[in-house]
């Protein structure tokens, strides 16, 4: 692809506007975000918060450690972190500076402070208000759509900023539709290693930090310990999904080190990258192979999760899963069309897994994802596909991709109102 092509630039921004650090569960961390905006708006530490989230924020807030809190997890306690401690000008790293004083400030500010939470039926599948009061005085944040995406903002009755919002609207971002599955390739194997060196050289230095850490240290199931114990030592596959599982461990269980995330996750981030780096630095690869093996990976995860959305039922760590095995696919020596077959047959085996929140199992949905996209790979490789017509796949990679989007956006939607029931039940 020749730099003039204005796929280039696109491609390049969608990178820096995607692979950004985040410190925690990122739908925790954007109510963090919108706490610290409400309370810098409002002048003063408030007598009272409430907290209005869609669904699949409060399915993904649950049961996760705040990073950050000295062990606390959920809405309430990523909100007092916000209004004690945030820094709101650190957008996803809003709560990466925060004291041992102020710990202890934010469990006496959940004891003498009520902090609500309420459900928000907006019609919009991300979408977060928060109201804080102080006497009689108020203010008002929302973010919509994506984990940064402040559309409203008002203080005392004044509104201060008020933009349009609708579904899955991210307008503010690069156009997503000029990905195709031809030009990723294209991209990967002709872009200027100097125009990605900076954000996957940022990306490979903390994800791998986080996956050493949950990897030397206890955190939640300790899936990736499980596996690294219960492999040969030699096997390069097993290090692979080893590390990537240890970074969600960590990552689930409050670990304060940040991680460059992919689609709004963390976990998608670590997934799409842990995996390749590993296995390429198994292999020896050179840093150049290594780079290129990334912008595959990367983009192919973003081109999957555009058609599906930040969040729905459909567990994200298969689309990165299956970009993991399609870079694993190149590092390997593998080609355009070991690729494409890769990932399609990766998304046969696993499609559908559900997405039941940010918690401890996330890690072992990653192994498996990973699982998938080797298999997809090493069935291509002996001659073995699955092919259009079997299930829901079609007949060529972006059909299929569409197929799966479908899925996810909108065959699942139902399925998704079930888990939260079920999980508000537990």
């Amino acid at each position: 692809m020749e730099k003039s092509n204005k796929k280039y630039a696109a491609y390049l921004q969608i990178l820096e506007e995607e692979l950004v650090p985040a410190m925690g569960c990122t739908e925790p961390i954007a109510i963090a975000y919108g706490a610290a905006k409400g309370r810098e708006l409002l002048g003063a530490l408030p007598d009272e918060v409430l907290v209005e989230a869609s669904g699949n924020i409060i399915k993904n807030v649950k049961s996760v450690v705040v990073p950050n809190t000295g062990g606390l997890h959920g809405i309430e306690a990523a909100a007092a972190a916000g209004v004690v401690a945030g820094q709101a000008d650190l957008l996803l790293e809003v709560i990466s500076q925060v004291t041992k004083q102020q710990q202890e400030e934010m469990r006496a500010y959940l004891k003498e402070h009520p902090v609500r939470v309420g459900f928000l039926d907006s019609g919009l599948v991300f979408d977060i208000q928060i109201t804080l009061r102080k006497g009689e005085d108020e203010a008002k944040v929302r973010i919509a759509n994506y984990h940064t995406n402040i559309v409203h903002m008002e203080r005392g009755g004044q509104v201060v900023l008020d933009l349009p919002v609708e579904a899955d609207d991210e307008s503010g971002l690069t156009d997503r539709t000029l990905l195709t599955m031809a030009d990723i390739w294209d991209f990967a194997q002709t872009v200027d290693i100097d125009d990605v060196r900076g954000v996957l050289s940022r990306q490979i230095q903390c994800n791998t930090a986080i996956s050493q850490e949950g990897l030397a240290h206890s955190y939640g199931a300790n899936i990736g310990q499980v596996i690294r114990t219960s492999s040969r030592p030699d096997d390069p596959i097993a290090k692979a999904k080893a590390a990537a599982a240890a970074g969600s461990d960590a990552r689930m269980g409050g670990c304060e080190l940040p991680v460059i995330i992919n689609s709004g996750s963390g976990n998608q981030g670590i997934t799409a990258s842990v995996p390749v780096i590993v296995y390429g630095r198994e292999l020896g690869a050179s840093e150049e192979k290594l780079y290129r093996a990334l912008v595959l990976s990367n983009l192919i995860t973003i081109h999957q999760k555009t058609r599906i959305g930040r969040l729905s039922a459909y567990c994200g760590a298969v689309s990165a899963g299956a970009a993991a095995g399609a870079g694993i696919a190149y590092l390997d020596g593998g080609g355009y069309e070991e690729v494409i077959h890769t990932v399609v047959n990766a998304l046969a085996i696993v499609s559908g897994m559900i997405c039941d929140g940010a918690k401890a199992s996330c890690a072992g949905k990653i192994a498996a994802a990973i699982d998938a996209g080797v298999l997809g790979y090493r069935m291509y490789q002996q001659g073995q596909q699955f092919y259009g017509g079997d299930g829901i796949l079609s007949h060529g990679v972006e059909k299929t991709l569409d197929n799966v989007g479908r899925l996810g956006k909108i065959g699942m939607r139902s399925t998704d109102k079930e888990i939260l029931q079920i999980m508000l039940q537990t």
